[in-house]
């Protein structure tokens, strides 16, 4: 795949804010914004949001989606972004309901799903597709929490707003060239295996005096 600007740019964004975020006013962003930068957390097997330009052996052949256990892998990031019919303005609260995007920080492919069968579990195949962060309507998500925003240390699931299957994890653990790694698929009924927290990233919060105030950046 030949190299995009759209991970360029977040990367340039995140080294800036290593270096300068002692200087970023207002207070922590309790809750996920659009426009964020996040790593997403299986809360039932503890394993993060993973992808990679490692394509499924079976199935729709598109880039894998897994799980790792590993906190610093830069693979685990995505954005949150609004779909092709609703906009999702950078520092705007994720609604409860809301439909978004999550694109793969370094590949730019937007986490996706249909009605291939998943390697490991035979559930619903979860999968990485388009380019520079375009894609279809299969990268649509609905965010589902308890209140009337997605709050930072809520745990919520993500349904595949096509199929209605809910992003999850099987516990399943894949074999070489990705050996560790878990299964990823969605599945239609809902189990501890769909619940999902935000931890490490960029959490964009709405500006008033410029980009500094408008970013928070947890640590990894």
């Amino acid at each position: 795949m030949g190299k995009s600007l759209f991970p360029v740019v977040f990367l340039w964004i995140s080294v800036l804010l290593s270096c300068v975020c002692s200087f970023c006013s207002g207070s922590e962003v309790h809750f996920v914004t659009c426009g964020s930068v996040v790593k997403l957390l299986n809360v039932k097997h503890n394993v993060r949001l993973h992808s990679h330009d490692v394509r499924y052996g079976s199935g729709s052949g598109q880039q894998s989606v897994t799980g790792v256990t590993a906190v610093e892998d830069s693979n685990s990031y995505w954005s949150v972004r609004g779909t092709n019919g609703a906009g999702c303005y950078r520092g705007t609260p994720v609604k409860c309901g809301q439909n978004i995007r999550l694109t793969h920080l370094n590949t730019g492919r937007n986490l996706h799903s249909h009605y291939f069968a998943s390697p490991l579990s035979s559930n619903q195949e979860v999968s990485a597709f388009g380019e520079d962060g375009e894609g279809d309507h299969l990268d649509e998500w609905t965010v589902l929490c308890g209140g009337s925003v997605w709050e930072r240390d809520e745990s919520v699931r993500f349904q595949h707003t096509a199929t209605e299957a809910l992003l999850s994890v099987t516990g399943e653990q894949y074999g070489r060239p990705i050996h560790g790694q878990r299964e990823v698929s969605a599945m239609t009924s809902s189990s501890q295996h769909s619940y999902w927290k935000a931890m490490e990233g960029i959490f964009m919060k709405p500006s008033e005096t410029g980009l500094f105030s408008s970013l928070t950046h947890t640590e990894f």
